[in-house]
């Protein structure tokens, strides 16, 4: 897509890398929309997940975690926990 070129000359100088933010942006928005996995989100980028998990809270992206799944891994963590 483009945009006015003196915008895109402003953003290039100041060090923007306007290809990479439009891909992440791109692509976290397919991921809110449930179109494609964390995992497919990470790769697609080249992130690790806590990376992805930045990315997506900096494009105001929530992460879909049920109360269930929330609830087992606070399980599972108390059953790993040394006594």
């Amino acid at each position: 897509f483009e945009i006015p070129r003196e915008i895109e000359e402003e953003l290039r100088a100041g060090g923007a890398d306007l290809d990479r933010g439009a891909r992440e942006a791109f692509l976290a928005d397919l991921y809110r929309q449930g179109l494609i996995s964390h995992r497919q989100l990470a790769d697609a980028l080249g992130l690790g997940r806590l990376e992805v998990d930045g990315l997506l809270k900096r494009h105001g992206v929530g992460l879909d975690v049920s109360p269930e799944a929330i609830r087992a891994e606070a399980g599972m963590l108390r059953d790993v926990r040394p006594s």
